[in-house]
């Protein structure tokens, strides 16, 4: 054994021998990812400018995720020593949405108690995109290579290295669309030292259509291309403080995450025509969150149930917020569970709880509750019982 070869083992590494994308692919595919390309390991120099231009413009809003960092974000030889290229996976989240659950109802309610929630939190997709990824890693590390998964994190511009992988082009929604297939995916990358040839960009595929930025219920894509986080409902959902008044009834009844961009999309209407076709399995019992039962679960149990998502330093105020907002948008004012829920909210430690009960209150008309506000230690909620509401 030579030494170079003895001082790898010892190391946990074998010489590098060669390893193909195509064996990549099947590696990748048959571990369940949909789709493998495979990028250089450059900085992404035009989108490290992007994101410093939108940080600049205020359309960044105080989001953090790749905006944090945009110089390790967009530099994958940051992650990894020698990085020679990326080899990015595609899985797809898919699912057809199922039926609201029945309230079991009174005659006076009009729609189920439930919150709706955006396709890709249904259930913890991410998992099986590492596990596709971490045997396309392991496939190299096999062979010789350094090889490391990045997935979900604020590491990488995951669509960024999905376009220059060949996977798909950038839709206006700045969603990222894969031919025939749509933006139904998410993504992740392998950075590995193992020199690959790299795939071609695909050419845009959106042509004159517009009809996400024309959907959009709160104009959060003033542009092709350009996203306002300041009016994305799906950013909104997470962040931490009071919601802004101005988008409080376009949230309607999500709690978390919004599709509507993605499902007026063709190619994505196409795959909803195709998906019973393909594998959409597991049930989707995520895309429902009965109200107030998250109102009256305490922390521990929330976040047992839905820690998974983002939620600001871990705290439960933001869904909770958003589920009162679901209430006043979708509720009836004569069910007693309700006027409950909000009496107990008006009551509540929190300032944020307690001012977004009193806007639900008014909201469906149930002033003589809202008017308890009128005390209140704390400006903001007082502050509520203030200014013009759209009563239901």
């Amino acid at each position: 054994m030579s030494g170079s070869a003895a001082a790898l083992r010892h190391h946990g590494r074998v010489p590098a021998t060669a390893v193909t994308v195509e064996d990549l692919r099947t590696v990748g595919t048959t571990a369940g990812l949909d789709a493998v390309g495979v990028a250089r390991a450059e900085p992404f120099v035009s989108t490290r400018a992007d994101l410093e231009a939108r940080q600049q413009a205020g359309l960044a809003a105080d989001m953090a995720f790749t905006y944090k960092n945009p110089e390790r974000s967009t530099s994958p030889q940051l992650l990894l020593r020698n990085a020679a290229s990326l080899v990015v996976g595609a899985r797809s989240y898919h699912r057809r949405p199922p039926a609201p659950p029945s309230t079991g109802g009174d005659a006076d309610r009009d729609e189920p108690l439930v919150g709706s929630v955006g396709r890709y939190a249904w259930e913890d997709h991410y998992a099986s995109l590492r596990a596709g990824l971490d045997a396309v890693a392991g496939h190299l590390r096999r062979h010789g290579h350094r090889a490391a998964v990045f997935v979900d994190g604020n590491h990488l511009v995951d669509r960024e290295a999905a376009y220059r992988a060949g996977l798909g082009w950038y839709g206006k929604n700045t969603n990222l669309l894969l031919p025939d297939r749509g933006s139904w995916f998410v993504l992740g990358s392998v950075v590995t030292d193992a020199e690959l040839p790299a795939d071609q960009p695909q050419p845009d595929g959106c042509g004159s259509c517009r009809r996400c930025l024309d959907s959009c219920p709160t104009g959060a894509l003033p542009a092709p291309g350009v996203l306002d986080a300041n009016r994305c409902l799906a950013w909104l959902a997470q962040r931490p403080g009071c919601f802004p008044r101005e988008f409080r009834v376009a949230l309607h009844d999500r709690i978390y995450g919004c599709d509507d961009c993605q499902t007026v999309c063709p190619p994505n209407r196409r795959e909803e025509q195709q998906v019973g076709l393909r594998a959409a399995t597991g049930p989707a019992e995520g895309a429902w969150v009965p109200l107030l039962a998250l109102l009256a679960a305490d922390d521990d149990a929330v976040l047992q149930r839905w820690g998974r998502w983002y939620l600001h330093d871990r705290r439960t105020v933001a869904v909770r917020r958003n589920a009162l907002l679901a209430l006043g948008n979708v509720a009836s004012p004569s069910d007693e569970r309700v006027v409950r829920c909000l009496q107990d909210h008006l009551h509540h430690d929190d300032p944020v709880l307690r001012a977004t009960a009193v806007w639900s209150a008014r909201r469906l008309g149930l002033d003589h509750l809202a008017i308890l506000a009128a005390q209140d230690p704390d400006a903001e909620v007082r502050a509520e019982l203030e200014g013009p509401v759209p009563r239901r």
